[in-house]
């Protein structure tokens, strides 16, 4: 059952059209990946789905409800996580954690607890003190500390570093295996390909790509870069070895994931001096397949 239906919503900011014709569907139980670079028009969905704002054209519903009409009984069942924080500077962090979660009828006390010790945050200084990365631990334990049935989250792991980043996504496991659905809005491709089932890519309010993250490998090709002693030939006509360069001595070059086997075969007759692989920014990928589309 669609828990989250967008139907031809469009939306614009005077002559700026922030959203385009948007049409997507979120499962109850799945994780929602909705991607895009900063200013693709993300969190303006994001504001609609909230209530926040009032698409110009085109409806959207959340649990059967009009996200516009019904917002107030909407928000009974779904947290919230915006990408940048803002909590009251006099309040410390338990008070303000204490605040948000004593606005819902469903909570859980011993969750609470357990969020602030995984997210290793001192809830007893003030709010004013906390740099970035504290402030979305709040808003974080806060919501996942709710007995929400939808969680949306814009950029939530902003701010955070790696290992409190391991523990958000061990949480979000843990809501999909409770059959909570989870829309999560991020620039962070790794993050996406890590948690999501089904995925949407939006760029300059449209959505050009949508469908389960399996249909979707093809946009994720690794960098790599490498040296070796001997001359190295053919790299660039090994299957699925995209934009093949030389630089500074250094072979550099796109491949996809389900050539790595191949390519990692190929390498072993060589003695590497250097091989160094990244996965692309979700920037990358659009300047590599969307690129005057």
């Amino acid at each position: 059952m669609a828990v989250i239906k967008v139907d031809h919503v469009s939306k614009c900011y005077g002559k700026v059209q922030a959203l385009k014709d948007v049409n997507l569907s979120v499962n109850e139980g799945d994780i929602y990946g909705f991607i895009g670079p900063n200013g693709a028009g993300k969190t303006t969905l994001i504001r609609v789905l909230l209530g926040i704002l009032k698409a110009d054209q085109g409806q959207a519903h959340m649990f059967e409800k009009d996200v516009w009409l019904d917002a107030v009984d909407i928000h009974k069942k779904m947290a919230y996580v915006p990408g940048d924080v803002k909590l009251w500077p006099n309040l410390t962090g338990g008070e303000v954690i204490d605040l948000l979660i004593n606005m819902r009828q469903k909570t859980n006390g011993d969750k609470k607890l357990a969020l602030i010790k995984k997210f290793d945050l001192d809830t007893s200084k003030k709010c004013r003190s906390y740099s970035k990365g504290n402030r979305q631990k709040v808003a974080l334990i806060a919501a996942l500390a709710s007995n929400a049935d939808v969680f949306i989250l814009d950029e939530p792991t902003s701010g955070l570093d790696p290992l409190m980043e391991k523990v958000f996504q061990e949480e979000i496991m843990q809501l999909k295996k409770a059959g909570k659905t989870v829309f999560l809005s991020s620039h962070i491709l790794s993050e996406i390909d890590t948690l999501c089932d089904h995925v949407s890519i939006i760029r300059d309010g449209e959505i050009i790509e949508s469908g389960p993250l399996e249909a979707l490998r093809h946009l994720t090709r690794t960098t790599v870069r490498l040296s070796t002693k001997e001359t190295i030939t053919d790299l660039d006509q090994l299957k699925g070895v995209h934009d093949y360069s030389v630089e500074s001595g250094m072979h550099v070059f796109q491949i996809e994931s389900k050539a790595m086997d191949a390519l990692i075969k190929h390498l072993s007759r060589y003695s590497i001096t250097r091989f160094e692989s990244n996965p692309p920014t979700l920037e990358d990928l659009f300047m590599r397949h969307y690129q005057g589309v």
